[in-house]
């Protein structure tokens, strides 16, 4: 038989348990929120939510980055994968001990294309405000090395971003070198948001710690301006972001792998 002072105790312990479970459960949606692209989280940010996006070019048509993206809720089912097969070939295991020499014009306009198995998303760069950024992809484009990479973590809750970059799948992988932090003040990043269209780095939450995974943003998303944009997604490229987005994540949580299979087949990055 228990007695009255042992069940007070008991009631007490069971409180003092669900209290640490709650403010446990409080402190991971927090960190989902605030970490929001990194690399390393798998992003897994919002696990990390930061867990790897901006405004145009100056001369750009900056309708792009503002364009109206309505995300689905997250499936309870698997939602069918509206992607197609991706093309032959594997990923290279490339990997460099320091950053590439900077070699583009920064006066030029540099345009990236990411041939996906969803459709192309064209990418108008911003060269002058991102030099280091733009020169790192022309570089690591024209090495191949996102070719036949998966886009690995889709968010759809707090934040709406894609994350692609990463030759291994997991978050955890870049090419061996870092790059600086840049346009951090760029005049999009309006009250901590960065606007649909935008194209920004990952990091792992430390400053001057980019690789190579980057983050399409498909609807306005609150994230501290910790990550360099780089880039704007054309018109073309927000309808294969939405259809992307419509689709759904695998965990049914908002944050997971996308259900649609989004296998970049070739990067390209072209000077004009």
């Amino acid at each position: 038989m228990v007695s009255q002072e042992q069940r007070k105790r008991q009631l007490a312990r069971e409180k003092f348990l669900r209290q640490q479970q709650r403010r446990t459960t409080a402190r991971r949606k927090a960190r989902m929120r605030n970490s929001v692209i990194a690399s390393v989280l798998g992003v897994i940010v919002i696990g990390s939510v930061a867990l790897y996006t901006t405004g145009v070019l100056k001369n750009d048509d900056k309708s792009n980055a503002s364009a109206d993206v309505t995300p689905s809720a997250s499936p309870t089912s698997k939602a069918p994968d509206p992607c197609e097969k991706a093309d032959a070939g594997s990923v290279a295991k490339l990997s460099w001990k320091k950053e590439p020499a900077l070699t583009v014009d920064k006066s030029a306009k540099y345009t990236m294309k990411l041939a996906t198995t969803c459709g192309d998303i064209g990418i108008a760069m911003k060269t002058s405000a991102a030099p280091h950024t733009v020169n790192s992809f022309n570089f690591l484009a024209g090495k191949g090395f996102f070719d036949h990479t998966k886009c690995h973590r889709l968010t759809t809750n707090g934040i709406y971003v894609l994350q692609c970059g990463d030759p291994t799948g997991t978050g955890s992988g870049g090419p061996g070198y870092t790059i600086p932090d840049e346009n951090l003040k760029d005049s999009s990043l309006k009250a901590n948001t960065y606007p649909a269209g935008t194209v920004a780095m990952a990091n792992t939450g430390q400053k001057h710690t980019g690789g190579s995974q980057f983050f399409l943003v498909y609807q306005d998303s609150q994230l501290p301006p910790s990550y360099t944009p780089f880039g704007t997604v054309d018109a073309a490229g927000m309808k294969v972001l939405k259809k992307i987005a419509a689709a759904g994540e695998n965990t049914g949580a908002g944050d997971g792998a996308p259900n649609a299979t989004v296998v970049i087949n070739k990067a390209t990055v072209t000077k004009s």
